[in-house]
């Protein structure tokens, strides 16, 4: 199965409304060009709240889901077709998360993945604002594929990127906000090649971009693939969509379905960690 895949590389201001004909505009044109799916970066369609650190009514920063931006996807992924992989800061009851909802084709909301592992260091106040997922490892599957997804901070576990191998993942939606120069050169990339290559799927991250408050977000969205090769990438701090056309046939193909994934001594791991845990 071969398809058309768009990352929105977008900013995000105080204007709300804005921010989602930003979003909304960009999910025509990638279904006027023929893509199959479209992926957002983190917060696609807010101020990336965490560079400041979290005050008392952060969540009445929030939106349930299904709610008002679930709603207007929706129904754009069903009119245009498009299988549609949001992030969202979601409220539910007195929590909140870092949430990415997936949309199929028809517009029904799949499921939602919650970001596992959250951060804390300056620009990324992240703890005060999320509580840690409770959704595990997802994959959905949809009109363009078996997708899972790893929100940002979750890129960096290597056990969670298994996860979705195992459950049959053909592409991970990676939604991101990431500063410019916040890695050395070449590692952001790297990172995702590697687990690419280790786990038999395509990687496509979406970044943010744009000045806000405390940081600079950089851009360079990309794609990864199965072979470990970097595929596409998008220019640096510029808006704009990353096209990149992915064949799921390199899945089954590679060195990870063909051999990592078979070998592995599911046995002697749980042993190893009852080991560990008893010490």
């Amino acid at each position: 199965m071969a398809i058309k895949i768009a990352l929105a590389q977008q900013p995000a201001s105080h204007d709300l409304e804005d921010n989602l004909r930003r979003g909304l505009s960009k999910l025509e044109q990638a279904a006027d060009e023929g893509a199959q799916l479209i992926i957002f970066p983190e917060l696609a369609f807010t101020p990336f709240y965490p560079q400041r650190k979290a005050g008392p009514s952060v969540l009445s920063l929030a939106e349930p889901i299904p709610g008002p931006t679930t709603a207007v996807f929706s129904e754009a992924a069903r009119r245009r077709g498009i299988v549609v992989v949001l992030n969202l800061y979601e409220r539910a009851g007195d929590k909140a998360y870092d949430t990415s909802p997936v949309i199929d084709a028809d517009g029904t909301i799949l499921g939602c993945t919650r970001m596992m592992h959250i951060t804390d260091y300056e620009g990324f106040h992240e703890q005060g604002y999320y509580t840690p997922g409770d959704t595990l490892a997802p994959v959905y599957s949809t009109a363009a594929g078996r997708i899972g997804v790893a929100i940002c901070y979750d890129r960096h576990y290597p056990e969670y990127l298994r996860a979705l191998a195992l459950a049959g993942a053909e592409l991970v939606a990676v939604p991101q906000a990431g500063a410019l120069h916040e890695w050395p050169d070449g590692l952001f990339e790297a990172e995702l090649q590697v687990a690419s290559f280790q786990n038999g799927y395509y990687m496509a991250l979406a970044n943010r971009c744009g000045r806000e408050e405390v940081l600079h977000f950089g851009g360079g969205s990309f794609v990864t693939s199965p072979a470990g090769q970097l595929v596409a990438q998008g220019p640096a701090d510029e808006e704009c969509i990353v096209w990149a056309e992915v064949d799921y046939a390199a899945c089954a193909a590679s060195h990870a379905r063909r051999l990592f994934l078979q070998h592995r001594r599911d046995a002697v791991y749980e042993r190893g960690a009852v080991r560990l845990n008893s010490d």
